[in-house]
């Protein structure tokens, strides 16, 4: 009887280990995942001084580093909101399908464990890490639009309240669990939503608001350093990889993929802007080919995960012909967006997301959705009624916070220190000592 009880107990044992094992990995860390969430987060971060080389080669050299600036300090203020309450407010427990809760303000709860909702095999910690640089670099984006004539005090107040009301609450709404467009099936791999089309629309919102540039159309104002914006292009596209690639959130098919179409996009893009500058201008310009390039990046950026490599030379291709377009549309249409936020990240986002929309197939991402050249159209309805939602809460909400800090502090600097320039009137000091 002994026997019999203890050969029970083995065969019982021998059966049940399986699957006891495969109980105690569910959500088990994987070291190679993690390691390709924090170099993505790396790269992702790397994207926001890129930014500000980008950026701050494009402006006359009074503004240099007030624009340079606007980047770095978004790095410090949006990483101390995003630690505080942001990441709660746009990842955390639910409500109502509008907001996160403040379950995790302070990053309470937010430890070395992974949270099966968002990335089942990297610690909680690093996911939340690796967004919270696609949470600095999208109020960095808008500073383009009103370059060369913001007061820094009103920049600051700005970035922390955009960040607070708009950015966190489309994050929830796309990314978040329980988030009301992620459960009606939008696609947004990457951020075309969330990133590109709030910062592009705000940007549009700002440039409006506050107004030309003195001189604007009336005199020359030629990029000081383009060498300055190459590296910093350079330095974007390949913090990109971390960003789209990134956001597979684990190292395997779906993130070599990502990296692949993400590269794809932006040498379709860069080519296709040169040739039509080419035609259009009668020179090439390298200011042109890496205005295209980011126009491809911003582009694919929601479609990364959905799409194949000939959907993204599509894409790349329609990029770059169609943003050219809207940043030759601006000096008819009259507003002084100074570096094309709009033009670029908020055109760029809305082709790309509807772009997912169209050309997204489950063979690629079985998580995702067929698009309308694969036998869904109602993808790409869903993907349209995205893209109004969140352009028309960005450009509104924006314009009432610019209002607002406008009526406090006051928006923009005086006339004379315009002429002086931001580096000095701002900051008393001088990009260049020659």
């Amino acid at each position: 009887m002994k026997i019999k009880f203890i050969l029970l107990f083995i065969l019982t044992a021998v059966i049940l280990t399986p699957l006891d094992a495969y109980a105690q990995t569910a959500g088990k860390i994987d070291s190679g995942d993690t390691a390709f969430v924090l170099l993505s987060a790396a790269l992702v971060m790397l994207m926001t001084p890129g930014l500000a080389m980008f950026y701050g080669g494009m402006v006359r050299k009074k503004n240099v580093l007030g624009t340079l600036m606007h980047s770095f300090v978004a790095i410090a203020l949006v990483s101390i909101q995003w630690i505080l309450i942001g990441y709660s407010l746009a990842f955390g427990p639910d409500i109502n399908g509008i907001i996160g809760g403040l379950d995790w303000i302070g990053l309470k709860g937010v430890g070395a464990e992974p949270n099966t909702d968002y990335a089942s095999t990297v610690p909680h910690i690093a996911f939340m890490i690796y967004q919270a640089m696609f949470a600095v670099i999208t109020p960095a984006l808008i500073t383009g639009a009103f370059a060369e004539r913001m007061r820094f005090s009103a920049f600051l107040v700005f970035t922390l309240l955009w960040s607070t009301i708009v950015y966190d609450p489309v994050a929830h709404w796309v990314w978040g669990t329980g988030g009301w467009l992620k459960n009606i099936g939008v696609l947004d791999f990457a951020g075309g939503i969330v990133v590109h089309i709030t910062s592009g629309i705000s940007a549009l919102a700002a440039a409006i608001l506050i107004g030309r540039r003195k001189g604007y159309l009336r005199e020359p104002m030629p990029p000081h350093n383009l060498p300055m914006t190459v590296l910093g292009a350079g330095l974007l596209w390949f913090g990109w990889f971390g960003f789209n690639a990134g956001s597979a959130l684990s190292s395997g098919g779906l993130s070599a993929m990502a990296f692949v179409v993400t590269h794809t996009a932006a040498v379709a893009a860069t080519l296709i802007w040169v040739i039509i500058e080419w035609f259009h201008r009668g020179k090439p310009t390298m200011f042109g080919a890496v205005t295209g390039s980011i126009a491809g990046l911003a582009t694919i950026t929601p479609a990364s995960g959905f799409v194949g490599p000939m959907p993204a030379l599509i894409i790349g291709l329609l990029s770059g012909a169609v943003c050219y377009t809207s940043l030759n549309m601006k000096g008819k249409l009259g507003y002084d967006d100074s570096l094309d936020a709009f033009g670029v990240h908020g055109v760029g986002g809305i082709l790309g997301t509807l772009g997912a929309g169209m050309f997204a197939e489950k063979f690629i991402n079985p998580s995702g959705a067929d698009g309308l050249f694969f036998g869904n159209p109602h993808q790409l309805v869903v993907q349209i009624m995205s893209i109004a939602v969140v352009a028309v809460y960005s450009f509104a909400v924006t314009f009432i916070l610019l209002k607002l800090v406008d009526w406090t502090i006051g928006l923009r600097i005086s006339e004379e220190e315009e002429v002086t320039g931001l580096d000095i009137s701002q900051h008393e000091e001088s990009g260049y000592t020659l």
